[in-house]
């Protein structure tokens, strides 16, 4: 289950709620503590930490239990609360313009498994939902694995700006009905949001940035987008806009985008772009995999390539680290996995075009999530536990959406 989710949102419920969720963080980051480990710790009194617990117990979310001990002493065995695993499990999806990527988490936190499975970009919504449908009964096969039956919530991430991640009506160009698909084959609340964004959720909460309060951070996949944490809360702009960093111009006489503009970064830093860029140096692999193989065997045309790429990739990132000031710089998507070869000309075009002072003051590293990432944040976003999404929407219960 959910926890927090009560009927009205009034202020005593407001104040009820992050009760509840400091106890429940106390006991996600501690483990087991007693009632008056917690009531230590949380700074509750004991007449309010009595209430919040009895709340908890009773719907399921946390247990009881008392330690094992090899030697038996003298009184009663101090009971022990914990987070309940079994009382529920929330489920992150993204869709990716040819991939769908599955993750899940039970209510501790605990992740039960991942999946992903390339797809044609021209498949449909139905599908795209059948195939994640699918990736999710592959986790449930084994004894740990998802229970679809004791799903309490799907985050979901698309390409693309979404308007409101917080309702369930939440529009984007181009997936429509995505949210009803979802619901008919979930009936639960589904939560959406941009999969670049949640990717960089997740880095912040669990990956590469988790020890920075300002990150930025960029994808380099087939599109090229990212997602900005200012001052510790993920910002999404006006109209879900924020993190569009592969719509910056780089290149005014450059190659028509997608998007209307012209020489945008995405028509020089995205999978396409470079191959195309690749070829025109003399390259001959096809595909990602065999341009990957090349940088790693040191192929003049390839590591050429990588040395544009990121000498375009570091001046968008300096201009972007001037405006927001950002301390952690994390780079992720399939171009990344060619590492040293594509990160060092970035961090050379990143010092050149930073302003001295902040030179030294900027760290660019390497995504650690994966594939996984996008999924990852879009069940943070249903978690909402984070104070990264402090200006986010809440969820919506279901029979008040």
């Amino acid at each position: 289950m959910l926890s927090g989710m009560h009927e009205h949102d009034g202020p005593l419920t407001r104040l009820r709620r992050s009760h509840e969720q400091s106890v429940l963080e106390l006991l996600r980051k501690q483990g087991p503590l007693s009632r008056a480990e917690l009531g230590a710790r949380s700074g509750l009194s004991r007449t309010t930490l009595h209430d919040i617990v009895a709340w908890l117990v009773g719907s399921g979310a946390v247990v009881t239990g008392t330690p094992h001990v090899e030697v038996r002493k003298r009184g009663r065995p101090v009971e022990k609360l914990s987070l309940n695993p079994a009382a529920g499990e929330a489920v992150g999806i993204d869709f990716a313009r040819r991939a769908v990527h599955v993750a899940a988490v039970n209510f501790a936190h605990e992740v039960v498994g991942s999946a992903s499975e390339d797809h044609a970009p021209d498949l449909s919504w139905p599908e795209r939902v059948d195939l994640a449908a699918r990736l999710l009964t592959t986790l449930g096969t084994g004894s740990s694995g998802v229970r679809l039956d004791a799903l309490t919530a799907i985050g979901a991430g698309v390409v693309g700006p979404i308007a409101d991640p917080g309702s369930e009506n939440a529009h984007a160009q181009g997936i429509d009905g995505l949210p009803d698909l979802l619901r008919k084959r979930f009936p639960v609340p589904v939560l959406l949001d941009n999969n670049t964004r949640l990717a960089a959720l997740a880095e912040a909460v669990w990956g590469a940035a988790a020890d920075s309060s300002d990150v930025l951070y960029l994808r380099l996949s087939h599109g090229v987008g990212g997602g900005l944490v200012v001052g510790g809360a993920l910002h999404r702009g006006q109209y879900g806009l924020s993190g569009e960093f592969g719509h910056i111009t780089v290149d005014p006489a450059g190659r028509a985008c997608e998007c209307g503009g012209t020489g945008c970064l995405e028509t020089r830093a995205s999978l396409d772009a470079v191959l195309y860029r690749y070829r025109e140096a003399g390259g001959r692999a096809e595909d990602l995999a065999g341009f990957l193989r090349d940088v790693a065997d040191g192929a003049p045309p390839a590591l050429e390539v990588l040395e544009r790429v990121g000498s375009d990739v570091g001046g968008v990132l300096a201009a972007v680290c001037h405006t927001v000031g950002a301390g952690v710089i994390v780079v992720g998507g399939e171009l990344a996995e060619a590492g040293p070869a594509l990160l060092e000309p970035v961090e050379r075009a990143l010092r050149r075009n930073l302003m001295p002072m902040a030179r030294h003051h900027v760290d660019i590293r390497r995504a650690t999530l994966g594939e996984a990432g996008s999924a990852l944040g879009a069940i943070a976003l249903v978690l909402h536990e984070s104070p990264l999404l402090t200006h986010y929407p809440r969820p919506v219960p279901e029979e008040n959406a």
